[in-house]
This record gives structure tokens, C-alpha cells and sequence, in this order.
């Protein structure tokens, strides 16, 4: 009894915010990183995600010519301005193909079987990709996570299957495992990360499943990678570059992934990783 009269009931550890915020509850969050986002996809029946990877500072064609116009008002247009204007086409080159494939998928018959647009939840290509599924009325998810620099999920990504990861790992396994198909946008450091990690994961087989991935925008990646070198020295081999479709059309990776998803998801269907 304490001083009071009152019974003293202690708190159970899986309500105690002090716990389940330390150190020693690592494994538990991580656990729930995994179990609460399968609990959603297996109640939205998600089984089947087309992954879209890009930058968070590219801006819409709206956008960015709202940047010049300001500028140009004030007299001068800057490089970066005019670069914002350039780098646009790529957000709405992932609108349009995240819209063509979104209703794709809505049109298949015969099957129950649907591919539903995935991002990062954030701004730029990521927001282009949802937006692109918006237009088609289409699900998509956003798989956020928590930064020093706030960041909010963009609005076109569907309420319930929009995500808040702490662990980047826990969140890049959900880009992969649910993935039938990713498509690389041009970004930076994030874009490379994932990019790279995927390709590692086919290239050694730790991914066994068939996992098409675009490799879009010629223009940009031309003057960041350059693949021969690796080649050349023999630390990868030349067919390692097949491994992906390098491509600056719309319409190309649409036919490239469509068939690609009907060959392989569709008609022979297979696990995830």
C-alpha cells in the first residue's frame, strides 16, 4: 500500500513508452516494422508492388516554371532554375508511366492478380509515382521514414497503405519483397543506395524471383555512371549490365515492363524474394 491508500499497479513492459524506446527494445521495433506493415498488405491484399525510386528535389513542370517565372520577374533566371525546368520532364515521365501502369494492372482479366504503384512517400519522383496512380484511380504506397529534416507523406499516396519507417533496412526489405518490377528515376546518394543494393541482390541471386528493373533517363545517368570501367578491370562481368533496361522513353519501359510482368508474374507465378 502506498502513503495514499491506493494499490500500486505497475506498468505492463509492452505499454511502457520508457522500455519500448531503448536500447534493449531494438528488436521489438524492429519486429513491428515488419509485422504491422504485412498486417496492412495482407488486409488490402498487396502482394504485388511496381517500386519507383527517384529524387525528392525534382519538381514538377508546374512547378519549376513557376520557379523561373519568379525569377524571371526579378530580372535574371538562374542555372538552377533552368535546371529545375530541364530535370521536370522526369517527374512527369513518372506520372505518366505510373498512371499507364496502374491501369494496366486494373485491366487485367482472368486473374485477381494486381501491381500496385510503391514510392518513398515523399516529395519529387516519389510524389510523381503516386500522383501518376492517383490519376488513374489506382491504390499506391508510400514507404516513408523519419529524417532530421521533416518530411511528410505526400497527399496522392492511399491513406492506408502509407508508411512511417525508423529502420532504413526494415524499409528497404518492403521495397523488395513485395517488388514484381522497380523502376530507377534519376536521384542522388538514396537512389544510388537502392539501386546498387538491388542489383547486388539479383546479381548474387539473393533475389531468385524475376525483378525487371528500368534504369530511366539517359540524359543524367550517362554523366554520373559509367559502368565500362568495372568491365574493363573485370570486377563485374559484362553481362552484369544486362541485368538492367537502360532506357529515356515512356513508352519503352512501359512495353519492356508489361511484358516482362506477364511473362513472368503472370503467367508463371512465383514467391516474393
Amino acid at each position: 500500500m502506498t502513503t495514499t491508500g491506493k494499490k500500486y499497479r505497475p506498468v505492463k513492459a509492452y505499454k511502457d513508452p520508457h522500455f519500448l524506446n531503448s536500447s534493449s527494445a531494438r528488436p521489438l521495433r524492429i519486429l513491428a516494422e515488419y509485422f504491422e506493415p504485412q498486417q496492412r498488405f495482407d488486409e488490402l491484399r498487396v502482394r504485388d508492388t511496381i517500386v519507383f525510386f527517384g529524387s525528392a528535389r525534382i519538381m514538377s513542370r508546374e512547378q519549376a516554371q513557376h520557379y523561373v517565372d519568379a525569377e524571371k520577374a526579378r530580372g535574371e533566371i538562374s542555372e538552377m532554375a533552368k535546371k529545375q525546368l530541364d530535370l521536370s520532364r522526369y517527374y512527369e515521365d513518372t506520372r505518366e508511366l505510373a498512371r499507364r501502369l496502374t491501369e494496366w494492372s486494373k485491366g487485367l482479366k482472368g486473374t485477381d492478380r494486381r501491381f500496385v504503384v510503391c514510392s518513398g512517400g515523399g516529395p519529387g519522383i516519389m510524389e510523381a509515382a503516386n500522383r501518376g496512380a492517383s490519376d488513374a484511380r489506382g491504390q499506391s504506397v508510400g514507404l516513408g521514414i523519419s529524417l532530421p529534416a521533416e518530411q511528410h507523406p505526400n497527399p496522392y499516396i492511399t491513406r492506408e497503405l502509407s508508411f512511417e519507417f525508423h529502420y532504413f533496412f526494415m524499409r528497404k526489405f518492403w521495397f523488395s519483397y513485395l517488388a514484381k518490377a522497380m523502376i530507377v528515376m534519376p536521384g542522388g546518394f538514396g537512389t544510388l543506395d537502392e539501386f546498387m543494393e538491388v542489383i547486388t541482390l539479383i546479381q548474387t541471386k539473393k533475389i531468385h524471383k524475376p525483378l525487371p528493373v528500368v534504369f530511366f533517363g539517359k540524359e543524367f545517368w550517362d554523366k554520373i555512371l559509367n559502368f565500362q570501367p568495372m568491365i574493363d578491370y573485370g570486377t563485374i562481368s559484362p553481362e552484369d549490365v544486362k541485368l538492367f533496361h537502360y532506357t529515356d522513353s515512356v513508352d519503352d519501359a512501359f512495353e519492356y515492363l508489361t511484358s516482362q510482368l506477364t511473362r513472368h508474374a503472370l503467367q508463371h507465378p512465383g514467391g516474393n524474394l
